[in-house]
């Protein structure tokens, strides 16, 4: 059976109370029985106040004198695991997030010491991640520049064609698009997990702005043949429209591109029970179980090959999932290889800001 924490800790004061009793009462006893002992030997009949004198001063320096010894002999103790914890604290300021101490203590040392294990491996764990970080990024840009290096050397040739000169141009262009764009994003990101991207919250038409994303891609999806299919009801939506733009945005360039020749893309708006959900669907090269798990972290490609061929950072739904984040909306993915993948998108109906006339 288990003990409830505050009442072990009561009744661990309750028995500290009854033992320091106890000890006062094990230390008067033997001032009582040294004196009485004692008398005798040398001779002396004192009165019943004087041998209460003698006894309660003896009393208390046998009592003070075992407490400094005891004292004398715990402190080492406890200097040692204080000074531990200073050395472990000393190291995380340092920069060493591999400190895990390994000492059995109770109470609020005890909570202590795990506090301290939890914070070095949350600390470690943000240190890989930005370990992590630099190498994708440092990854990402030497990729476009490497290409922008060997074209630029390339030209440099007499023997080149006008074809082959303007080809050349044509992919340092697209490279440097893509450098250019792997900055915007990362700006975004960084802007967006700082908190510092200024939100203007608004009631506004989220069919209509849909309808817009659809229409502005029309040149993107036509070009593959893809049939588009957009069922959009007459939905308002409280958030910051621009923000919101750059998640259809992204989410529609990830179903084009990812859709082969010919596939299908369906764009869906509706309310649902005092939500308002969107879903973004396409009959792409879907994306494994495994892979879901990690589609929203930064750089995370699920197919790297694919995505070196279509281009992308990665970037694009980590953004997705920061925006919807912060309007407190949650994101879904469904989705099968080779069969395709759904993105849902749902938000809380905000019934504070007045309906649109």
């Amino acid at each position: 059976m288990s003990v409830h924490p505050h009442r072990k800790v009561i009744w661990l004061r309750v028995l500290g109370v009854i033992g320091f009793v106890i000890y006062i009462s094990l230390c008067w006893s033997a001032a009582y029985w040294i004196t009485q002992g004692l008398y005798p030997k040398i001779g002396i009949e004192p009165s019943e106040f004087v041998r209460g004198l003698v006894n309660s001063f003896l009393g208390f320096l046998i009592f003070f004198c075992s407490m400094f010894l005891l004292s004398r002999l715990v402190r080492p103790r406890h200097v040692e695991l204080f000074q531990l914890l200073i050395d472990a604290l000393k190291r995380i300021a340092k920069g060493d997030f591999s400190v895990k101490l390994d000492i059995k203590m109770e109470h609020q040392w005890g909570q202590l010491v795990e506090n301290i294990n939890h914070m070095a491996e949350q600390l470690n764990e943000m240190e890989q991640m930005r370990q992590e970080f630099i190498s994708n990024v440092s990854h990402e840009i030497q990729s476009p520049l490497t290409s922008i290096s060997g074209f630029a050397r390339a030209l440099r040739s007499e023997h080149l064609t006008r074809e082959e000169q303007l080809h050349y141009l044509d992919i340092i262009e697209t490279e440097s698009k893509r450098l250019s764009k792997l900055s915007d994003n990362l700006l975004k990101l960084t802007s967006l997990e700082a908190r510092q991207h200024p939100m203007e919250r608004k009631r506004y038409r989220l069919d209509d702005q849909l309808r817009s994303i659809i229409l502005a891609c029309e040149p993107q999806w036509l070009e593959k043949g893809i049939e588009l299919d957009a069922e959009l009801e007459k939905v308002e939506l409280v958030a910051d429209e621009d923000m919101m733009s750059q998640v259809w945005t992204n989410l529609l360039g990830n179903s084009i591109k990812f859709t082969p020749q010919g596939g299908s893309i369906s764009v869906r708006a509706h309310r649902v029970g005092g939500e308002v959900v969107v879903q973004v669907s396409d009959t792409g090269i879907g994306i494994s179980r495994e892979d879901q798990e990690r589609i929203f972290e930064r750089f995370f490609k699920a197919d790297r090959s694919r995505n070196r061929a279509v281009g992308g950072s990665g970037l694009g739904l980590s953004i997705v999932k920061k925006i919807v984040d912060l309007h407190q909306g949650k994101i879904a993915v469904q989705s099968r290889p080779g069969e395709g993948t759904t993105f849902i998108i749902t938000f809380a109906e905000d019934k504070k800001v007045p309906s649109l006339p």
